[in-house]
């Protein structure tokens, strides 16, 4: 690292760190602790969800799996990508979610079912939450110590420990600082910032990357593979174990049951100014993402040549040397990428690159910090309180939370010791809570005949089987199938549980209208007013907005965007379909493949990248500045702070409307006429 370097670093880390500092002034109230007071637009929220994918740990992930699937993964991907998108423009869950104005799932599931409930699920989701995030922190140290060419292991007094440890204990101070001091406002406008520097990055990154290396070179490094293990045919991949179609598959499935499910960024859901906004931020994010999966993927592919292609022998000896010096297997194959990427950048982009994986760092771990503290104080305190919490001390105890999650994180780092794929470890921590939690979500948001104990059968029954799967696997080994195959028996079974015995004990249909605040209880606003929001109404003709689900909410632009993310996938759906029934015919041969990918993958995602790049860099700027002034202008609702009475929220207004509002804390707002109800 050289001084071009670190200042490379240093400028995009401290304009960040000065906007985070100017909107902490704004944080008043637990609402805007955890939600950021509900008034964030898309683009602020596109930008700042996508910084979390954004960070060393993720960037590490994902290069383990192009270095094991390359490019021919991607081909399948293409036959589920329409879904995806599908899901996004019809706002399946998220929608609804926003529309019940709880902050986290479990409040949701309280107005739903009843308190037990968000308790027994507020505690299982912090656990899962919490062992999940346990290795982040630990893997993006790591990577930054083998990608700054620091030594393996320092010296403190007379204990030699490994330097990922105290770069850890100091990542982890910073990220604990942006969420204590103003919760999901500072962590939000932080991130987003964060992501508008680095979409400049990227384009500096390609330019780089595109002149240090050919296509020739790069794809002749992926050509070189074992039969069934190749890089550019997606039909010679039967040998792929962890990275393959079926797992692909079960991927999708476990994404549309868990849709909304898993909530390392819970406050995401619930901060859109409306559940519109709350979408579009989500198919602005899939655009978003279509620029920055190209850098991930030139980075990982430069990073394989350099340390393959035998013109770069010379050149990557000192990275191999580096990388046999890695004595854990797992690591030394997890840090390959990031240790060849160290050595082939030169000055100053070294940096950039750097500065890349540290603002996502901070904001990734930032924003699970926020999420799992969040979670426990208001799914399991906040219910279990008879006396709620003033609002200062209920602050007070969110930020003592967020200091617990990040001390766990920082012992649990340090102590485990990693054996599989970081991708795999996500999906068995996550299925945990998404194997029984899918079918409470899915079911209490559109099905008014689920039941309290529909949820509560089909939750114990899929994290039971999840839990039981993963412990069985590593008693019996390959003898039992692996945590995707476990993960979809338990979904379908949670389903099944979940139907069959709310119908066994549904006595009255529930109210969904009033849940969601739509017809006749649109009138029950909360103390502070919100934007209006309509309830979606079928049109009278099958046309083709009908077809791909836009509603009245949808402007030409929104239409716009949204129906060129579909058609979008659409396009490459057809390309796959075709080019499937094509090769069954006659096989496309190593050179035309390579070809194929070199546009695909590398010209057509570079040219994203810089339409994205200016095009979210103005909505992101704009963003911000509109909720600066929406905080500045908008009254503080200090009974939004999570609390439910008689399944409502505490602060609309059609449970205080017989008595005035009491102080925070002192009484039941509840009145007569309400309780007879």
């Amino acid at each position: 690292m050289q001084l071009l370097d670190w200042i490379a670093i240093a400028t995009p880390l401290l304009i960040a760190a000065c906007v985070g500092f100017y909107a902490q002034r704004f944080m008043k109230s637990v609402a805007d602790f955890m939600s950021g007071r509900r008034l964030a637009g898309r683009y602020l929220l596109a930008v700042a969800g996508g910084e979390m994918q954004a960070g060393a740990v993720v960037f590490a992930a994902s290069f383990e799996r192009i270095s094991k699937s390359g490019f021919a993964l991607g081909w399948w991907g293409w036959l589920i990508g329409p879904v995806g998108i599908l899901i996004g423009i019809l706002g399946f869950v998220g929608y609804r979610f926003r529309e019940t104005r709880a902050m986290t799932l479990a409040q949701f599931f309280e107005i739903r079912y009843s308190k037990a409930f968000r308790l027994f699920t507020g505690l299982l989701g912090f656990m899962a939450g919490l062992t999940n995030f346990g290795i982040i922190p630990a893997v993006g140290s790591r990577v930054m110590v083998y990608f700054l060419g620091l030594p393996e292991n320092v010296h403190i007094l007379s204990y030699t420990i490994p330097s990922y440890i105290p770069l850890m204990a100091l990542f982890l101070s910073i990220t604990m600082t942006l969420a204590l001091s103003g919760g999901i406002i500072t962590v939000m406008v932080t991130d987003c910032v964060e992501g508008i520097c680095s979409q400049i990055i990227y384009l500096v990154l390609i330019a780089v990357l595109l002149m240090t290396f050919s296509w020739a070179d790069i794809s002749a490094t992926l050509s070189h593979t074992a039969p069934g293990e190749s890089m550019l045919n997606p039909f010679d991949i039967s040998k792929l174990k962890n990275f393959n179609v079926f797992n692909l598959f079960i991927g999708l499935v476990t994404t549309v049951y868990g849709w909304g499910a898993w909530q390392n960024a819970s406050a995401y859901k619930s901060a859109s100014l409306t559940p519109h906004e709350g979408r579009m931020g989500g198919l602005l994010g899939n655009w978003r993402e279509l620029g920055k999966g190209s850098v991930v993927t030139l980075l990982a592919v430069c990073g394989l040549t350099y340390l393959k292609h035998p013109d770069f022998a010379v050149q990557s000896a000192a990275a191999h040397a580096a990388i046999q010096n890695i004595s854990n297997p797992q690591i030394q194959q997890q840090m390959s990428i990031p240790i060849a990427l160290s050595y082939l950048l030169p000055a100053g982009v070294k940096g950039l690159l750097c500065a890349v994986l540290l603002m996502g760092i901070f904001g990734g771990d930032a924003t699970h910090l926020h999420s799992w503290g969040g979670i426990f104080v208001q799914d399991v305190l906040v219910p279990l309180r008879k006396k709620p919490f003033t609002p200062e001390m209920h602050i007070r105890v969110l930020r003592c939370l967020i200091v617990f999650v990040a001390v766990f994180a920082f012992i649990f780092g340090s102590l485990f010791r990693q054996t599989e794929y970081i991708f795999m470890w996500w999906s068995v921590t996550q299925a945990i809570y998404i194997g029984g939690a899918g079918a409470a979500i899915i079911g209490g948001l559109y099905w008014k005949k689920g039941t309290s104990a529909g949820a509560w059968a089909g939750m114990i029954t899929g994290s039971t089987l999840s839990v039981g799967g993963i412990i069985a696997r590593q008693i019996y080994g390959d003898q039992i199938p692996d945590g995707a195959v476990i993960s979809l028996i338990a979904m379908v079974t949670a389903v099944i549980v979940y139907v069959v015995t709310s119908l066994m004990t549904c006595k009255e249909d529930f109210n969904l209208e009033r849940m969601l605040h739509r017809g006749k209880y649109a009138v029950i606003k909360p103390l502070v007013a919100e934007p209006e929001v309509k309830a979606p109404e079928p049109g009278k003709k099958l046309g083709l907005s009908k077809i791909i689900g836009f509603d009245k909410d949808f402007t030409r632009i929104d239409k716009l965007i949204a129906g060129g993310l579909f058609g979008w996938t659409m396009f490459w759906l057809s390309v796959a379909v075709v080019g499937t029934i094509w090769n069954v015919i006659a096989p496309w041969p190593a050179h035309v493949w390579s070809s194929f990918w070199h546009v695909v993958s590398i010209v057509i995602p570079v040219v994203l990248t810089c339409i994205t790049g200016i095009w979210f860099t103005w909505g992101g700027v704009r963003d911000i500045r509109s909720l600066f002034r929406r905080l500045a202008t908008t009254n503080v609702n200090l009974f939004d702070d999570g609390t439910v009475v008689h399944h409502h929220n505490l602060d609309e207004e059609a449970l205080a409307v017989a008595v005035p509002p009491p102080p925070p804390g002192t009484s039941d707002l509840i009145p007569p006429e309400e309780k007879k109800k």
